[in-house]
């Protein structure tokens, strides 16, 4: 899970004005993919965008991101750890250190 405080100052941020109600896991998966594509519009037209803006996007991402975990019942640590485990069965160093070649391709040349 993320750092307590952050969770804790969340879930008293969400109590406080009643938004519980509104946050069933599929709309929270629908905020995360429009507040990631409000940081996208961030690079839209520029390869570097306002910082401030950025960050602030980044944080609805985020934020939305441990709230779907927090709802879900889920460690955000725990899932990172074993996605990543996987990811390093399908990446191996020697297949894909420095190359941006998908999983499948590299199988492929194996």
């Amino acid at each position: 899970m993320p750092a307590i405080a952050t969770l804790e100052a969340l879930r008293a941020f969400v109590a406080a004005r009643d938004w519980d109600q509104f946050h069933t896991p599929e709309n929270l998966a629908k905020s995360i993919a429009i507040e990631a594509s409000e940081l996208l519009e961030c690079y839209q037209w520029s390869n570097e965008p306002e910082q401030e803006r950025v960050e602030d996007e980044l944080a609805d991402v985020v934020t939305y991101c441990i709230h779907l975990a927090n709802r879900l019942g889920v460690d955000l640590d725990e899932i990172v750890m074993k996605k990543l485990a996987k990811a390093d069965q399908k990446y191996p160093i020697a297949l894909a250190k420095g190359r941006a070649t998908k999983y499948t391709e590299l199988a492929e040349e194996r």
